[in-house]
């Protein structure tokens, strides 16, 4: 049997695409067809059909039959929290880090303005 650490590393390499996040994210609470998953996302219905089928064998979506139309919604509704819990923490790493680059920027910029000064204080002197 598998460990629980596999079967993890399993289901969380499905969300190493942007294109299926960005599935994952229109199915967000509510069912949608095929035909509007593909406007939504540019993908025509060969690459739409590939990451459905990849969603659908990991039991992430769910699909029913409508006529020819399929209609696809998310399997539990967990997976929509842990991608928003994801992406949060993503926006945190991010900011932090545009906060760090922004004061070593600014630091740089201090440094440089103060070099500017001296150099013009050192030019009248001469």
């Amino acid at each position: 049997m598998k460990s629980i650490f596999k079967l993890q590393a399993d289901i969380c390499k499905i969300f190493a695409n942007d294109k299926r996040l960005e599935i994952i994210n229109l199915l967000k609470g509510k069912e949608i067809s095929n035909q509007e998953i593909m406007r939504e996302t540019g993908l025509n219905k060969v690459s739409m059909t590939q990451h459905m089928n990849v969603l659908k064998s990991k039991g992430v979506i769910i699909s029913r039959r409508e006529g020819q139309q399929l209609f696809y919604s998310i399997a539990n509704p967990k997976i929509i929290q842990a991608c928003n819990l994801m992406r949060e923490v993503l926006v945190e790493q991010h900011t932090e880090r545009g906060k760090v680059v922004s004061g070593l920027l600014d630091a740089s910029n201090d440094k440089s303005n103060n070099k500017s000064v001296k150099c013009k204080a050192a030019a009248k002197r001469k």
